[in-house]
Order: C-alpha cells, then structure tokens, then sequence
C-alpha cells in the first residue's frame, strides 16, 4: 500500500495546468491531522514544475522564461539563454529571485542561439501567448527546444497548456520529441484531454531556420489531426449520446418556433386557448 506522502505527491504531479495553488489547498485541507506532509512535498513540486515547464516572468522582463530539466544549473537554479540570466525559483510557490547576470559557454552555443532565433520568431507568429527556450544540453551533444503555451480561463471552469519539447542532435541530423496537450473542464463534471504525440525528423542541413522549419511542419501537422479528432468526436460518440428527436418523437419547426405556444403546439395537444 502506497504511504500518505506518495499518494499526496502523486496529487501534486496530477495538478491539472494552472491549478496547482488548489490542488495545495485541497491537500492542505485533507491532511490537517498529517500538517506535516505539505513541508515534504518539494521533491513533487519540483518534479512538476520541470515536468510541466512552469513559467515565470522575472524582473523587468517581457517575456516569461521556463523552468526544466534543461536548462537546470542545479540547486533550484535555472538559466535563459536568450536574455543571458540565472535565477533561483521557489517550487511552491513558483516565484523566481536573485536574478544574475549568466553566460552560457560550449560547442553548442552558437547552434542554440541560431535555433532559438528562428524559434522566437515562429512562436511569435503563431502562438498568441507562450513560452520558449533553447539550451544545450548532454555535454554539448545536443540542443533541448521547448515551446509551452498556457490559457487559463477559470472563471469559464477550464485551464489548458501545449507542451513541445524537441532533443536535435546535431551529429546524426536527427529530430525527435513530442507534442503534448492537457486540457481541463470541471463546470458540473470533471473532464480531461490529455494527448501524446511522438515528433522524429531529419534535418541534413543542420541549420536553426531548418530545423524549427520542421517544427513548424509537425506542429501544424498534428494541430489539423487534433481538429479533425474534435469534429469526428463532435459528430460521432457526442452525437449518438443525444436524443435524434424530442420527447414527442417530432422535429421542432426552428423557422416557426417563434408562433408556438409553450406546452401546447410543441406538445401537440389542443390545450385551452
């Protein structure tokens, strides 16, 4: 049987995109007898903010900078490469501090930098609102790229985020990565979309415009067969879970609806009049 601290933590790593505050507070409501549990939940944290790429805007910044794996200097440190600072980030509370001055350095660098042009200028056009990071990584045998875009509409009771992360490995010309999507509705239910899709491609030329061109491709590639998944869920397993006609087995005339009376022509009784 799991313990109490793997099963809160395994509540922290479920956190659908940008409800990780309730997500703490529902835990923190549930183990008041335990109080303890919440001040050992760091490792869960942090496993789910680099998981999740978690954002944060840092002083005097434009534009959000991620929090990963990648781009860890380790000791809850972290670095951007394109506005060249380091700073230190709280897991629980996912605030960023001590921001200083930082200079990457390594073989590949200058392809990072090469690729985190074009990709600023892809996301821009085609994300109203993301975050984006190149880094090396793997001794310089590879370039980490991530792309996270999160829209948070609670007041409609739905959150959702796009996950893209891509490993280049520069020594065979090879792409691989993946494209993940995590949507939640909770307006009088729990719903919750969560997709996976593998991305490999070739990139001989080994140039940033090529190889965030074959981003690009993917991208679009899998947001048409996402769309095309909606319609057929929309006209398919929706539509057979909804009633063909009325209680009254008759079709209601739409371009007359405004001359029946409420209960009587709709019902098709005679009713007083």
């Amino acid at each position: 049987m799991a313990s109490a601290k793997a099963i809160v933590s395994s509540f922290v790593e479920g956190a659908p995109p940008g409800e990780l505050a309730d997500v703490l507070a529902d835990i923190k409501a549930l183990t008041l007898s335990s109080p303890h549990l919440v001040d050992e939940l760091g490792p869960a944290f942090k496993k789910y903010n680099e998981e999740q790429f978690a954002t944060v805007k840092l002083p005097g910044a434009s534009q959000p900078v991620i929090v990963s794996s990648h781009n860890s200097l380790g000791g809850d440190r972290y670095y951007d490469l394109e506005s060249s600072v380091s700073f230190g980030f709280d897991h629980a509370t996912q605030k960023a501090s001590a921001v200083e001055s930082y200079v990457a350095e390594g073989e590949a660098v200058d392809l990072a930098k090469s690729i985190l042009k074009a990709l600023s200028a892809y996301v821009k056009e085609h994300y109203p609102n993301a975050a984006y990071g190149v880094y090396p990584i793997e001794n310089d045998s590879k370039v980490a790229i991530i792309i996270v875009a999160n829209k948070y509409s609670p007041n409609n009771f739905w959150n959702g985020r796009w996950r893209s992360l891509y490993l280049f490995d520069p020594s065979s010309s090879s792409l691989e990565g993946s494209i993940k999507v995590d949507v939640h509705y909770y307006e009088d239910g729990n719903v919750r979309l969560l997709t996976n899709k593998a991305a490999t491609a070739s990139v001989p030329s080994g140039t940033g415009q090529a190889v965030v061109r074959e981003i690009a491709a993917g991208e679009k590639k899998y947001q048409e067969e996402l769309n095309r998944s909606f319609t057929s869920l929309s006209e398919g397993a929706f539509k057979a879970l909804r009633r063909q006609l009325p209680v009254t087995r008759q079709k209601i005339e739409w371009d007359k609806v405004a001359s029946y009376r409420l209960g009587q022509d709709i019902g098709g009784g005679s009713g007083r009049r």
